[in-house]
């Protein structure tokens, strides 16, 4: 009876092979979830997250050789008898090659460039001023440029200051500078960073019609690396303002309202791995660099030249389908056509912007 009962608790319990199995398998499962929680949060964010109420999309009229008069009426604006003023406010870190596209396309329109770097990084890390030092590639303009140096701060060792926080003292400051530069009431202001740039088109009409909104969103073609790598439209935190005394330099949602189709934005579009990894280490989403090996110079080149994430994330959707829809790598795009002008008038010295140049420099130029 007793051998019995021995071979019967013998059935009962979990083999051996079993219990080793589960043994590995759970710490390598737990490792994995949190490796990946990022991903995973993604991945699951159409249960968890709603998206932002929709943008009311005010259209875009404008075709060559059309008269500016005839494109205003189209907009259900009226011409004006002289062009606004317009100032172009940026703050700079290290884009150097689409501050010198971005205001050479832009020249023509804008009144004021207006320009503030600071010696920090969001995160608090020391940087060289790149504008400052390279200030000679922008005489064509030095009669336009309004320039300030911020301060910024050194954020002490094991930190967890919220980048965020200086990123809107440096915001804070532009205001200042904006009164120095002489703006006044009814100037036209464009609010972006220095890789979201309208179009001179869009510059054109809202210079030269009455009746525009106060404060419209521009709705800007996203390209990732170059302009071999377009996206889709989704960026659209670049705005302009009708200025008045309550205008407040700001980089997020204003109003509901959102001007089609009316410019470009290159995200990490730069000609060297030194400046994507300063970039990545510096902009106020610096925590997406989990691992160290993120700012391997061999990994970022092939990714770039691939398309896929620099931070191995998941596309931020609101459905599933929108997220399956835009996981892997980005298709290349052979068009170069509606991309900035002076890009293509120096192909030659903006190779890496166009498709087939993908492969970068390793170092600052």
């Amino acid at each position: 009876m007793a051998t019995r009962l021995v071979r019967i608790a013998h059935r009962r319990s979990p083999p051996k092979l079993l219990t080793i199995i589960l043994l590995i398998l759970l710490p390598v499962c737990l490792i994995g979830i949190f490796m990946n929680a990022q991903k995973i949060s993604y991945f699951f964010r159409p249960l968890w997250d709603k998206p932002p109420a929709p943008f009311r999309k005010f259209p875009h009229y404008y075709a060559e050789n059309v008269s500016v008069q005839h494109l205003c009426q189209l907009h259900g604006w009226s011409i004006r008898p002289y062009p606004r003023r317009i100032f172009d406010a940026v703050i700079f870190s290290n884009e150097l090659d689409l501050l010198d596209i971005r205001w050479h396309e832009l020249n023509p329109y804008v009144t004021k460039f207006v320009i503030l770097e600071s010696k920090t990084t969001f995160t608090g890390i020391p940087k060289p001023l790149f504008f400052t030092s390279n200030r000679t590639r922008f005489s064509f303009a030095d009669d336009k440029i309004v320039h300030d140096v911020f301060p910024g701060k050194i954020a002490s060792p094991g930190s967890h200051e919220d980048p965020f926080v200086l990123e809107s003292l440096q915001r804070g400051a532009m205001n200042r500078l904006l009164q120095k530069a002489g703006i006044s009431n009814g100037d036209l202001l464009i609010m972006s960073d220095t890789d979201e740039i309208p179009s001179p088109n869009t510059l054109k009409l809202l210079q030269w019609c009455d009746g525009i909104p106060p404060i419209m969103h521009l709705e800007l073609r996203h390209y990732l690396y170059s302009f071999e790598f377009p996206v889709d439209y989704s960026s659209w935190r670049a705005s302009v303002h009708i200025y008045s005394p309550s205008t407040r330099y700001r980089h997020s949602r204003q109003t509901d309202l959102i001007f089609s189709e009316a410019g470009w934005h290159c995200s990490f579009c730069f000609r060297s791995i030194e400046e994507f990894v300063l970039k990545m280490t510096g902009y106020s989403h610096a925590d997406r660099v989990r691992r160290s090996d993120f700012l391997n110079h061999d990994r970022i080149q092939k990714i770039i030249c691939k398309g896929d994430d620099l931070f191995d994330m998941l596309p931020e959707e609101y459905t599933f389908h929108d997220l399956i829809s835009k996981m892997g790598s980005i298709p290349r795009s052979t068009s170069a056509v509606h991309v900035p002008a002076y890009l293509l008038e120096n192909a030659d010295r903006f190779r890496f912007l166009l498709p087939g140049g993908c492969v970068r420099n390793q170092d600052f130029t």
